[in-house]
């Protein structure tokens, strides 16, 4: 698995890590950008992430019955964990929470709601997380709809103060790389 790891720091740095000034989801600003999709929208990064992402869920103590996350950043992300967990032969159903209720049919905030059993819990995923405000959203949405949270997952934590938002709601974050690790 370290190898695996290596490789994957190796992918992020190279196509989704860049230095300078940039604005963040949060309003902060950073001198540096993680954009993470330039990752998890290659075919050996999403593969690598989805493999990582299995790895920690099935890790976990509590069975997940599914994964999921706010679109766009984790809907490649489930994805790949869902096709990982399909071909390690212990299938997960993935799904997208909309940023917006849908407009049309059923007005859902979540897609594919009919794959996940009633009550389960499930994996929240996210590329990066730097305040934890977009899975504070997701999370809420995702419980009001029945479900359970029992694991978020991030490809990196920034560090930034998102892993201490959500372990005082009581989620805690497991992230692949933290900054530290990423960086150096």
């Amino acid at each position: 698995m370290s190898q695996e790891k290596d490789r994957l720091k190796e992918i992020i740095l190279q196509k989704s890590y860049r230095q300078g000034t940039f604005t963040l989801t949060s309003g902060r600003t950073s001198d540096f950008y993680v954009d993470g999709k330039q990752t998890t929208l290659d075919a050996e990064g999403a593969y690598l992430c989805g493999k990582m992402i299995y790895n920690i869920i099935s890790q976990h103590p509590q069975t997940i019955g599914a994964v999921g996350g706010m679109t766009l950043g984790a809907d490649p992300l489930v994805t790949a964990a869902s096709l990982v967990s399909f071909l390690e032969k212990k299938p997960i159903p993935a799904f997208i929470v909309r940023k917006e209720a849908k407009g049309h049919g059923t007005g859902a905030y979540i897609e594919g709601q009919s794959n996940i059993p009633a009550g389960a819990n499930v994996a929240l995923l996210e590329d990066v997380v730097t305040t934890g405000g977009t899975l504070i959203k997701v999370i809420d949405r995702v419980e009001a709809q029945g479900y359970k949270v029992g694991l978020v997952i991030t490809v990196v934590d920034r560090q930034e103060g998102g892993a201490e938002v959500l372990a005082q709601a009581g989620y805690p974050l497991k992230a692949i790389f933290t900054r530290k690790e990423l960086l150096g």
